[in-house]
């Protein structure tokens, strides 16, 4: 991804930017390695979904906006086999809203929205304690730090993050899945080959 330097230069020199932002700018948004929730098993992302489209969500189990663990369901269930992936991260960071363990939000997942997709470990998406991917996500051109649970960040086949919507946008938002119909139709791109060395 290319980097407005001049525009840059002039943020960093009146202090509107910290030095770290443009190496996290150019971060590999599915360069992450993470637990899957309430197990063993570390997701190489980057492994397991390069290729495809893939729709990240910061959720929590008692907001008023976990209602759209359904309409994320839904979407994972109709688009799953042209690409698409939904991928949620727990967090209790916005007004105690996610406070069980690993193992009680993934049986509210499961039991209350019959959840699919896969769900991660439990993070901090905000501040200083953020996981690295989402203060990624947080200083990406195309991004913003969640201010709420809900915050849905898409990202096209190449991995690179192309829109993000806050949490009043519903998983059945027409603009939204208009979107992701359009990123889907992109051809699947070809895998990179290792390079030969010479005999």
């Amino acid at each position: 991804m290319s980097v407005n330097i001049p525009r840059w230069l002039a943020l960093l020199s009146f202090g509107l930017l910290p030095f770290s932002v443009p190496a996290l700018a150019d971060t590999d948004l599915l360069g992450f390695k993470l637990r899957t929730l309430a197990g063993d098993e570390v997701v190489d992302l980057r492994q397991a979904y390069g290729g495809k489209v893939v729709l990240m969500v910061n959720t929590a189990s008692k907001c008023g906006f976990t209602g759209q663990f359904e309409g994320l369901e839904a979407l994972y269930r109709k688009y799953k086999d042209q690409g698409l992936v939904v991928l949620g991260f727990p967090s209790n960071d916005f007004a105690n809203q996610d406070p069980g363990t690993e193992k009680e939000i993934q049986a509210f997942c499961r039991n209350t929205y019959s959840v699919e997709f896969p769900m991660f470990e439990k993070l901090h998406v905000r501040g200083n304690d953020a996981y690295p991917l989402f203060k990624a996500l947080a200083v990406h051109p195309a991004g913003v730090a969640p201010k709420w649970n809900f915050y849905k960040y898409l990202l096209d086949r190449d991995g690179r993050l192309v829109e993000s919507w806050g949490s009043t946008t519903a998983p059945s938002d027409k603009q939204f899945v208009k979107r992701i119909e359009q990123l889907l139709a992109q051809p699947v791109p070809t895998p990179r080959s290792a390079p030969q060395l010479a005999p």
